[in-house]
Order: structure tokens, then C-alpha cells, then sequence
């Protein structure tokens, strides 16, 4: 568990140590500092910001560059600079490391934040990520493989970008990253739809918990990002024209989804199931059996690149498409459409806090050579504004649920009278008050 927290220029946080325990209560008003707590955990952890990519917009005025520093219950400890120019020194028990992905693999950390409400209704990035989030730690084979796709798919693009029309040799080339992205595609579909399987049930136990109600109506199903009946090479080249003219890669496992349905009556249910189960079987099977399943990535592990910004797409869902199994009328592709913005709020936070029980089993199995052991290392659940949009009821469904779930809690709330409701649960709680950047823990009345 992470006992040490010290955080230097980080917006208003100058410096600031505190000593968490498993839950911990900022309080403040807005504009205090809270949320920067919140912050500097994540960026420890992922390496960025979840309010600014960008480093010079969350490093304090004139500073060169902002620190963050944990340590854990074993005496491990981990640390990251990030400097106005974007570069980073990072290190893992006292040892300097050169990739993002080891804090990440040590600390994982989920956030459930008001930015993160409309994750139901956006593009597939978000929700992507959140599956790409759990098959990174419960897949060791997935990211070699994604960080691979992402390179040979960003060399594509650019190629795509010089011109609509490209020569002999342009295509020979093109031809060979399409092999590349074919095989890495296959992989990565694979271990995502493993996950995926293993994450779902999680998430309806869950979701039983939260939206009881609802729960018999609500339903998750992944869809690969292209027609896994046929190999993406041979994809590719079917819509090379029409990705010159666009001038980007329209289909792929970069365009992979977590779609969170409405099923509204039980033949349409069993429908879904049967789908959901027959595009299992093409992406696990069939699409592996025809790649090399023994490629291994040859990326150098020196930086955790990024896709380009998502382009809006239409004909390439089809082979998703809810209209091709018989289900339009029956099932509305957003589960959101019908649901409060409370309730949406519990269904994102449902299929946030139903990856943690993977964690734990991944982490139980690798404690012998885990830098940081299971029974020390708990992952983090960030909770910002916890209190915005949810009733009293819906407040204790989600804080009894949490509290039931292996992982060390940071919370952010405007009032201290949150704390008599966490009491409830966690009786060691610590509060903490935020004011003009500064942090100090109050006993607990």
C-alpha cells in the first residue's frame, strides 16, 4: 500500500507530503488543490494528466519542471519528473527506468472523474482504452504487440497523407505494413477478447450491485474494429483507394469498441449472447490460426507512442452493426439513451471498478517476482467530486461496493459531512484539508 505521497510543483501543490492510508478524503473548496492530489497519482502512474496533455499547462508558474514521489509499506518506491518540454526521468526503487509502462505495470490506477461522464456517449477511444487498460496488466503478450500496430499504423498513415495516388514501390511497402498490422491485429484482438471475457462477468456482478433495476437490461459486447472473418491485410487492400483519398487507415483493431447496450427483452438478450459468442469464436480462433501467432514485436520499448486523433467512420461498424443480427428495435447501441445522468454515472463507474478483482488475481499470481508485492501494492481508485450527481442512495451502493474490492481509495469532496458515510466502511478512513495548495490531515470527529 502506498504510505508516502510527495508532490512538487504541481499547479497550486508546491510542496506537499502526506502519508495516505487505504481511504483517503480531501477536502476543499473548488479551486483548492484537490484535484491536483488526484492528478499527481495519475501522473505517476500513466505518465500524463488527465485534465492536459500538455506538461507547461499542470507545472506551477515558472517552475521548470514538477515531482512526484510514492512510497510503499515495503520501502519500494517509485518517482517521476516531468519537465516543461515533455521529457521525463523516471524510477522504480531508486533504479532508472526508460518506459512509462513499468510505474504503469507496478501502480495501476482508475479514475472516476465528472470528465469521464460522457465516456457512453463519445467515440470508441475512451471505451477502448478502459479495455486496453485491463488486457495491458492481465495480458502480458498485448502491449509489445500494440505498441508495434501503433507504429506500423502511424507509417501508414503518413504514407496515406502524401498523396491519393501512390507509386509501385509506395505500394509494395504498404503492402508489407499491412502484413505487419495484420499479424500484430490478430494478437492484439485475441488478448483483448480474453480479457474481455473474463472482465464481463465482473462487470454484471457488479452492475447487479449498482443498478439493480437495470441490470437484467444492460449488456456489454466487443466488437474487433473490422471483420475478423478475414484477414486485415486483405481488408486493407480492398479500401486502399478509399483510404488514399481520406488519407487514413479506416479500419482496424484501432477502432476496436466496448459497446454497453440496452437489450430490452430476453430473445433479444440471448440474441446478443449468441452474437457476442459466434464474433468470439472468429477473433479467437479462426483470425489466430491464420496469423504467426509466434511474431513477437521488434518495437523498442523507449516510449508509450500514440494513434492519431480518431477519424469519424460509418460503413467499417457495419460488421458490427446491431441491423445485421435482427436486433434493431430491440436493442439501442447506447445503454445511456435511457439512463439518468446518475445512473450513467454508476454504469461507468461499474465498468471501472469491475477490472480491479482481475488485478488482484494477475497480481496475487506474479507477487513472487513483482517488483512490489500484492500485499503491499494496491491499486488506485481515484474518485474526484465523488458526491456530483448521485442521491444518498446511489452514494452508499457505490461506497459499499468500493470498499468491498481490493484497492487503496483517493477521494475528493467539497464537504466534510461526506465522511460520516465512508465511516461506515472504512473506519481507519483519513481526511485531509485542501487550501491554496497546502495539505493537512484533521482527526476525524
Amino acid at each position: 500500500m502506498l504510505t508516502q505521497l510527495s508532490v512538487h510543483q504541481l499547479r497550486n501543490l508546491q510542496a506537499v507530503h502526506i502519508q495516505p492510508g487505504q481511504c483517503n478524503v480531501f477536502i476543499g473548496a473548488n479551486g483548492s488543490g484537490k484535484t491536483s492530489l488526484l492528478e499527481s497519482l495519475y501522473l505517476l502512474s500513466r505518465g500524463k494528466s488527465f485534465r492536459h496533455h500538455q506538461p507547461k499547462r499542470y507545472i506551477s508558474h515558472h517552475a521548470p519542471h514538477t515531482t512526484v514521489y510514492a512510497k510503499f509499506a515495503n520501502g519500494n518506491s517509485m518517482a517521476i519528473q516531468k519537465a516543461q518540454d515533455a521529457s521525463s526521468i523516471m524510477r522504480l526503487d531508486q533504479q532508472a527506468v526508460y518506459v512509462q509502462s513499468a510505474l504503469t505495470k507496478q501502480l495501476p490506477t482508475l479514475l472516476i472523474d465528472p470528465s469521464s461522464m460522457d465516456i457512453l456517449e463519445i467515440g470508441s477511444g475512451s471505451r477502448r482504452q478502459l479495455l486496453d487498460w485491463i488486457t495491458f496488466h492481465v495480458k502480458p503478450g498485448f502491449h509489445p504487440q500494440w505498441l508495434s500496430y501503433q507504429r506500423l499504423l502511424k507509417q501508414r498513415n503518413a504514407l496515406l497523407k502524401q498523396s491519393p495516388k501512390l507509386s509501385s514501390y509506395q505500394l509494395q511497402e504498404l503492402a508489407a505494413w499491412d502484413k505487419g498490422l495484420a499479424n500484430h491485429a490478430a494478437l492484439i484482438t485475441h488478448y483483448r477478447q480474453q480479457a474481455f471475457e473474463e472482465w464481463q462477468p465482473l462487470f454484471n456482478s457488479l452492475i447487479q450491485q449498482l443498478l439493480p433495476d437495470y441490470a437484467p437490461f444492460i449488456q456489454l459486447k466487443f466488437s474487433a474494429g473490422y471483420n475478423t472473418e478475414v484477414a486485415l491485410d486483405e481488408l486493407l487492400q480492398q479500401r486502399l483507394a478509399q483510404d488514399c483519398q481520406m488519407g487514413y487507415t479506416r479500419i482496424g483493431c484501432h477502432r476496436a469498441d466496448v459497446q454497453v447496450l440496452w437489450v430490452e427483452d430476453e430473445v433479444a438478450r440471448q440474441q446478443v449472447a449468441a452474437f457476442q459468442e459466434t464474433s468470439s469464436q472468429n477473433a479467437g480462433s479462426k483470425n489466430i490460426g491464420q496469423q504467426d501467432t509466434q511474431l513477437k514485436s521488434s518495437e523498442p520499448q523507449t516510449s508509450e507512442s500514440r494513434l492519431a486523433p480518431e477519424q469519424p467512420y460509418q460503413e467499417e461498424q457495419g460488421f458490427y452493426d446491431l441491423e445485421e443480427v435482427g436486433l434493431l428495435g430491440n436493442v439501442r447501441e447506447q445503454a445511456a439513451n435511457v439512463l439518468s445522468r446518475g445512473e450513467k454515472k454508476l454504469l461507468i463507474t461499474a465498468l471501472k471498478l469491475s477490472q480491479l478483482p482481475l488485478l488482484a488475481t494477475v497480481k496475487q499470481g506474479e507477487a513472487d517476482s513483482a517488483v512490489i508485492s500484492e500485499d503491499e501494492v494496491m491499486p488506485l481508485v481515484l474518485l474526484d467530486d465523488i458526491a456530483a450527481e448521485l442521491d444518498e442512495r446511489a452514494l452508499t451502493i457505490l461506497l459499499k461496493s468500493l470498499s468491498q474490492l481490493s484497492c487503496q481509495v483517493f477521494i475528493t469532496s467539497l464537504e466534510p459531512k461526506i465522511m460520516v458515510e465512508i465511516g461506515h466502511y472504512w473506519p481507519q478512513a483519513k481526511m485531509f484539508h485542501v487550501k491554496q495548495g497546502q495539505v493537512t490531515e484533521e482527526a476525524i470527529n
